[in-house]
């Protein structure tokens, strides 16, 4: 069964407290706890401040409408930086205290994908580094680098089984040319699947460990994914139409896992149980034909998507159920 194949979070969390965090993901998660992002924190903080924490021989500044790419040590990359060793000592504190060492629980680590980051982040003269195919291959050769390294010294401080994820929300965007460019006159072109395959697989092969592909986004290329390398892929399924249930039940075929984001992610007029939880990732495989059993080898359940503008009540609620519906399905999925 692929570790994937478990209740775990998306990776963003309310609030600022590291410690705090760590204790509620580790306490509540059994099967896939993560390392927490806080990008209530500010700069820095956020999915691509985290990734420029990871960046090998490649610095990050701030600009009006983001982040850009900067030579040296940038004060915005040591505060990254900084953020980043202090959420993996309150990580390690957590297991530590939970009597976690050397067990056999894995642990999941986040960053932006290579597609993501390059889109998001600028060059020096303004565009989108995604339109200079030189930078995006520097980049990809970067972050896989630098989260290589990230997920070799989690394990190292864990002692522990570590796997990956990379966020990909603008993954569609890309392929599909709908990313803005700095004006009319300079358009961002679509980024052809094949550069996007090697790009994903590069840094999958350079990490050494099981990967999964999140994206909270409409339009997945589910064709795309099945020619990748990745071992899971994390969706919302409010996003899903369709057409996408062909390509969910593809992916499940070929032995792969998809995690199913099926709570949700800030606090609705009615908390469900994890029941109804579990019945709403039930109905999408019901739907697709598979036995039962699928639930419990190909199927993850999930938050919809990151919790960072959850109230700090629900996104511990929010776990819980992932995990009780997780639960259900390792137990009994004929009786759900």
């Amino acid at each position: 069964m692929s570790v994937f194949a478990a209740a775990t979070g998306i990776g963003s969390w309310p609030g600022t407290s590291a410690r705090q965090s760590a204790e509620i993901v580790v306490g509540e998660l059994h099967t896939l706890p993560h390392l927490v992002e806080l990008p209530a924190r500010g700069v820095g903080a956020d999915m691509i401040g985290r990734a420029g924490a990871l960046l090998v021989d490649i610095g990050i500044d701030t600009v009006p409408r983001g982040y850009r790419i900067a030579p040296g040590r940038s004060a915005v990359m040591r505060r990254a930086v900084s953020l980043l060793n202090e959420d993996l000592d309150a990580l390690e504190e957590a297991w530590e205290n939970a009597g976690l060492r050397g067990s056999t629980r894995p642990v999941k680590v986040q960053s932006a994908g290579p597609i993501t980051l390059a889109a998001q982040l600028e060059l020096s003269g303004g565009h989108r580094a995604i339109t200079d195919a030189g930078a995006v291959r520097d980049l990809t050769a970067s972050l896989a680098e630098g989260v290589a390294q990230h997920r070799a010294e989690v394990a190292r401080r864990l002692d522990t089984t570590v796997v990956v994820q990379f966020d990909e929300p603008l993954l569609p965007a890309a392929l599909q040319g709908r990313l803005s460019g700095v004006t009319s006159f300079t358009p961002v072109h679509p980024v052809d699947e094949p550069v996007a395959i090697g790009l994903i697989d590069d840094c999958i092969a350079a990490v050494g460990a099981e990967v999964v592909l999140h994206s909270c986004a409409a339009d997945l290329p589910w064709t795309l994914l099945q020619r990748s390398s990745v071992h899971a892929v994390s969706v919302d399924v409010s996003t899903l139409a369709a057409a996408d249930l062909d390509g969910v039940g593809e992916f499940v075929e070929s032995g792969r896992v998809v995690l199913l984001g099926v709570v949700p992610s800030t606090a609705p007029a009615a908390r469900p149980s994890f029941e109804e939880v579990a019945k709403a990732a039930v109905a999408i495989t019901d739907r697709l034909g598979f036995a039962r059993s699928v639930l419990r080898e190909r199927i993850g359940v999930t938050p919809a998507c990151g919790l960072a503008e959850a109230a700090p009540e629900w996104a511990r609620s929010a776990i819980e159920l992932a995990q009780k519906a997780a639960d259900g399905f390792a137990g009994d999925p004929d009786g759900i």
